[in-house]
């Protein structure tokens, strides 16, 4: 039998079919419901390969979730408006989410819990640092196709650029990246974290008209949330040495 399923491709069936004989002869299933147990078992075999083929492909730094966020070191963040993005009506309406803050204080965490959040709706995302990004997009990264590596980046429902402000882009750069915010202006969600308020981005694209108008696509529909909080790696350093200290006593 296990042979006959492999080879229509009903690997999940296959490998859950023991289980569900004996199961099916405990409790004397019909074969209306063996058959539903069956299929059922294909179904979410399947689904749950999707997910992880979306997981690899999202390459989140980690699979961080709003649950594990600690709202209370950040009280000056809205719970209630990060909650309400967790139910992933920026994806439908191609919304934009972006961070604001000082290193540290969680932009990073939030960001991937939102795209992990997407990835396990059954849509797709993409995970890059600025840094990556202008590497991809430069002369050198797009040697070979440039159409196809900058659609790398407008195909997937959720975009999330991190670490915006730590990389200067050089002229070429700043104007793909403009080119990749302009194919995904209402057609796709990005989730963008900085450091620099959008009056210092003239100086990281060079180009102060430029960032003018990429802020202008960018900003139109967006739900901005700056965090001015304390640092969650300076607690947890803070903690450690409390811990190093207790010892020492």
């Amino acid at each position: 039998m296990n042979d006959l399923l492999k080879r229509l491709g009903l690997t999940q069936m296959a490998r859950a079919l023991p289980s569900l004989l004996d199961q099916a002869r405990t409790q004397q299933l019909s074969y209306d419901a063996f058959l539903r147990m069956a299929l059922e078992a294909e179904v979410s075999g399947r689904q749950q390969r999707a997910l992880e083929r979306r997981v690899r492909a999202a390459h989140l730094p980690k699979r961080s979730r709003l649950e594990t966020f600690d709202f209370s070191f950040q009280p000056t963040l809205s719970e209630r408006l990060v909650r309400e993005l967790g139910s992933l009506r920026f994806v439908q309406t191609a919304t934009n989410v972006i961070f604001l803050g000082p290193p540290g204080v969680g932009k990073t965490h939030l960001a991937s819990a939102l795209a992990l959040s997407a990835i396990e709706a059954g849509y797709s995302a993409l995970f890059t640092t600025l840094s990556q990004l202008a590497s991809a997009l430069s002369p050198v990264g797009m040697r070979n196709s440039r159409t196809g590596n900058l659609q790398r980046y407008v195909r997937p429902h959720v975009l999330l650029i991190d670490e915006v402000g730590y990389t200067r882009l050089s002229a070429e750069q700043a104007h793909q990246l403009f080119e990749l915010v302009a194919a995904r202006y209402e057609r796709g969600a990005m989730i963008i974290t900085s450091n620099l308020s959008f009056a210092e981005w003239g100086g990281l694209l060079g180009d102060e008209v430029l960032a003018t108008a990429l802020l202008d696509r960018l900003l139109h529909h967006a739900e901005l949330i700056t965090i001015n909080g304390r640092s969650y790696r300076m607690r947890e350093r803070m903690a450690s040495d409390r811990v190093e200290r207790a010892a020492g006593e």
